[in-house]
């Protein structure tokens, strides 16, 4: 067997391997070496691997590693794809890892290949007759983009763990709620013509100003019905991320096109918030036939909460000494949770970092977290 990597040097191998997810082409990348790498380690530990290729997917990889037999046991999940970066906003090189100031920078440092790594320190302590219940390690393919990695897994049903932690950057508090997302395109046709006759044509921004009126008073009525003080943003959230539309001012404009970005509370599914969103626009649409729709951008991705009592909950409270929170961003903790476990995400670093030029994961992290995973271990394997 060779010797395997340190924490540092398992850190710097896995930030080396590029695995970005874009919806743009130009940014997106598989993420095989990734997944290869992490499959020789775990492999070289004694673990059983399985690598699956993600369905409608370019190059795109899950792995699952296991170690022990039995029933039940801990999964330990994350994904190994990163957001694309700004060069131009980057201290150094995004792939190279850079140890400074007590911090590694790189791209993926804390969102979230470090947690890999992690990982792979506290198993070289354990072997599989060890093991009362078996120990489940998941990397999944873009999740930064389509989660479309924990969606096949959560429907291939392969594994049936009693609990998993999933380790996304929280601080390493117990995040045991979060807010759903779905972005949908409204679009308006018009009628094109000569701005100096308006009354030939049917101008589609005019029409897209009633659109968003309508919008501005359903987001009024998420504040004024809705709320979950779990979360520092109580109600259901609306944003209008991005608007077009038209060709040149002197000509009526023919098409008009509004992003909106919907993040639910949970406990509400995708369907109300299209009924809604519908609802809204039915005076509209009435008004206007045929003019006025409205698809999904993006597949989304649904709330999650590990509802208490949860055994999970008060053990992951008491070894990280935090109390559980809710959290605002998304997460493929829904998709994990339909496999039948409890389920939190608790990882390392500060999701304040991901996403960021010069992303870090603090020199101070390594200690407490492998303590963290190994108690974790511990208890729900041995």
């Amino acid at each position: 067997m060779s010797q395997l990597p340190n924490f540092s040097q398992s850190l710097s191998q896995l930030i080396a391997c590029p695995s970005i997810s874009s919806t743009q082409a130009s940014w997106d990348q598989g993420n095989k070496e990734v997944i290869q790498l992490l499959a020789t380690w775990f492999e070289q530990l004694g673990f059983n691997i399985e690598i699956q290729a993600v369905p409608d997917t370019s190059n795109k990889f899950n792995l699952l590693a296991k170690l022990g037999s039995g029933k039940g046991g801990l999964l330990l999940a994350g994904h190994s794809d990163t957001v694309p970066f700004d060069e131009n906003r980057w201290q150094s090189n995004p792939h190279t890892v850079v140890s400074q100031d007590d911090k590694f920078f790189g791209l993926g440092t804390c969102d979230m290949k470090g947690f890999f790594a992690f990982i792979l320190q506290v198993c070289k302590n354990i072997t599989a007759k060890q093991l009362k219940k078996p120990l489940y390690i998941l990397a999944t393919a873009d999740e930064e983009t389509t989660m479309a990695g924990a969606r096949f897994f959560a429907k291939s049903q392969t594994i049936k763990p009693d609990v998993a932690i999933i380790g996304e950057p929280t601080n390493l508090v117990p995040v045991v709620m979060h807010k759903g997302h779905m972005s949908h395109r409204i679009s308006v046709e018009g009628k094109s013509g000569h701005s100096s006759k308006p009354n030939l044509g049917i101008n589609a921004i005019e029409i897209m100003h009633k659109v968003i009126g309508q919008l501005i008073e359903l987001k009024e009525k998420f504040q004024l019905n809705y709320e979950n003080q779990a979360f520092d943003v109580p109600a259901p959230t609306l944003n209008f991320g991005a608007i077009s539309g038209g060709d040149n001012a002197n000509r009526i404009c023919g098409h008009c096109h509004l992003d909106i970005d919907l993040r639910s509370l949970p406990g509400m599914s995708d369907d109300e918030l299209l009924n809604w969103l519908s609802e809204a626009l039915k005076p509209l649409a009435e008004l206007y036939p045929g003019r006025i729709s409205f698809k999904e951008m993006h597949p989304s991705s649904p709330s999650f909460e590990q509802k208490k009592p949860s055994t999970l909950i008060d053990i992951a409270q008491e070894i990280s000494g935090h109390s559980c929170c809710a959290v605002n961003y998304a997460t493929e903790a829904p998709y994990i949770q339909q496999l039948g476990c409890q389920t939190i995400v608790l990882g390392p670093g500060s999701i304040d970092q991901a996403h960021q030029p010069n992303e870090f994961l603090a020199h101070s992290e390594i200690d407490k977290t492998e303590r963290l995973l190994t108690k974790m271990i511990q208890h729900y394997c041995l």
